[in-house]
């Protein structure tokens, strides 16, 4: 069970948008990395290219970079702070991540 998934609201902990808080767009298991929405954007530059029978001119694309997951720290649902993650089991058997400082369930 990872720490951070996709869906959740986190803040950036080092870096050059250290403050920041986000949503993560995707979680990048093998490079240990994932992708906030809005933060560490780059830019690139595409060629024009000819596509079937049209031409797709130039331009400069806007994307968000991954992020190492070392940066991140998830914020709570429930109290709204930045927290660690803890793992528990509940009377089903089933593993449920939770907040470290509230102790809500997070899952």
């Amino acid at each position: 069970m990872q720490r951070i998934k996709s869906g959740d609201t986190v803040m950036v902990i080092a870096g050059r948008d250290n403050g920041e808080q986000g949503k993560v767009v995707e979680v990048l298991n093998k490079d240990n990395r994932v992708v906030v929405e809005g933060i560490n954007l780059r830019k690139r530059h595409k060629k024009a290219q000819q596509v079937g029978g049209r031409q797709i001119p130039a331009q400069i694309v806007e994307f968000s970079a991954p992020l190492d997951l070392s940066n991140v720290m998830l914020i709570c649902p429930s109290c709204s702070k930045t927290t660690r993650i803890g793992y528990r089991f509940k009377q089903d058997g089933s593993k449920v991540r939770f907040c470290k400082k509230c102790n809500a369930d997070i899952d």
